[in-house]
């Protein structure tokens, strides 16, 4: 039997109503903040994750699946979603038709990393970016929207992480003193921290591993190297958060695994989610747009992965599917199959109406109807022809009543279905 590739799963019936409230949802609430859908291809050249993701990532340098088509062209399954966004506002001038952009999308993902519960190697992500604004105001409105939209979900026990990278200069003298701090203690360190410390030394403070963690408790604080500018900022991003009510802490090793990142990174956490926290991630990067070619844009965003967003929503609140048929037609003869068929086609202009595939008995449709969530079942048969008339029996309360088919449709609009 051949099976789902290891690493991606199937969403079953059971669980797509879920998936559909939360992206229904999704939409409603972007509206309301003024973003704009855009959707990017599945794939894209290979360079664009290069140059924007950043060589040295593990994204690009281990996890994505890329090959050379028949053209000689190296592609890549999008392995996630920001450096397409602004591939496309680049290449369609977004920025030359308004000064400020604001966009959000949810789209397929591609990573061969280690699956493990909430991260798959075909996952979904969501996410808004907004182009155009240098200003603090931006950060704090990117901020508040991602944690707003879970908080409306009912997500619980979330809480931010807020930091400050500050920009290139700042991270270069950092950057001395961290490896300064480090070198004495490159031994104890993982085989992958010791492969960032020449290559990218800032992704080491966000390691998961709990000795490195201790090793980095006395390291130098970014915070400390900040420029002025750098510390004007951050500190009115903190101050905007505040007046608006959304909390936060700060974290010192707050520094999110892309290159791409400047100044502002975040990430939100839910304590319904277990040990593996995080629901979502993001910050500015003003210097992305430009290295991808296109003019010197400010931009901030977040992408939020929907597989954790799932789990943490059904660990938080209560979900009841809409996803169950209203009424079940049943018909007891070879006579009724028509009249039957044509009643549910009229029917189904004001409900959702399911029939019996199988000719079975009148039990067996009954068991069938409950175990579908039918609240109605609606029986014809040879005397009920005759009348031109059906049963109906309400499944809720047990209860059943002959109804003329020419009043049917107003009973049944009568009832909480």
């Amino acid at each position: 039997m051949i099976q789902s590739v290891k690493g991606t799963h199937d969403i079953l019936p059971d669980k797509t109503g879920l998936w559909r409230q939360i992206e229904t949802a999704l939409h409603a609430f972007m509206h309301k903040y003024g973003y704009n859908e855009i959707r990017t291809p599945i794939f894209e050249k290979t360079e664009l994750f290069k140059r924007g993701v950043g060589e040295e990532t593990d994204i690009v340098s281990k996890e994505m699946y890329s090959w050379i088509d028949q053209g000689g062209d190296n592609l890549t399954l999008k392995p996630e979603l920001t450096a397409p966004v602004v591939r496309a506002f680049i290449q369609h001038n977004l920025g030359g038709q308004s000064a400020i952009n604001r966009l959000y999308y949810k789209d397929a993902a591609f990573r061969r990393e280690r699956p493990q519960k909430g991260r798959t190697r075909q996952f979904y992500q969501f996410g808004a970016e907004l182009f155009g604004s240098s200003y603090p105001e931006a950060d704090a409105e990117v901020i508040t929207v991602s944690y707003n939209f879970f908080k409306e979900l009912g997500i619980k026990d979330l809480s931010i992480k807020l930091n400050s990278i500050g920009s290139e200069e700042c991270r270069n003298d950092f950057r001395k003193e961290l490896r300064n701090y480090l070198k004495p203690l490159l031994t104890n360190l993982t085989e992958i921290s010791q492969n960032r410390f020449e290559k990218n030394p800032l992704r080491i403070l966000d390691t998961k591993v709990s000795h490195e963690k201790e090793l980095l408790k006395n390291a130098p604080n970014i915070a400390d190297f900040l420029t002025n500018d750098d510390h004007v900022h951050f500190e009115k991003v903190k101050e905007l958060l505040t007046t608006m009510g959304i909390p936060y802490t700060i974290d010192p090793l707050m520094v999110r695994g892309l290159d791409y990142y400047t100044r502002t990174t975040y990430e939100i956490t839910s304590g319904a989610l277990g040990a593996q926290d995080a629901l979502c991630g993001g910050g500015r990067y003003d210097n992305l747009v430009e290295s991808l070619g296109g003019k010197p844009t400010s931009a901030v965003g977040f992408g939020a992965g929907m597989e954790r967003l799932i789990i943490a929503f059904e660990n938080s609140a209560k979900y009841t599917s809409n996803d169950s048929i209203q009424i079940y037609l049943i018909a007891l003869s070879e006579n009724a199959l028509s009249q039957s068929q044509s009643l549910a086609n009229t029917l189904r202009n004001d409900f959702s109406v399911s029939t019996d595939m199988l000719r079975r008995s009148l039990r067996s449709n009954l068991r069938e109807a409950n175990r579908s969530g039918a609240k109605i079942a609606i029986i014809i048969g040879d005397e009920e022809l005759t009348q031109n008339s059906v049963q109906v029996k309400n499944l809720i309360k047990g209860d059943q009543q002959n109804i003329s088919i020419n009043k049917l449709t107003e009973y049944l609009s009568n009832l909480d279905l």
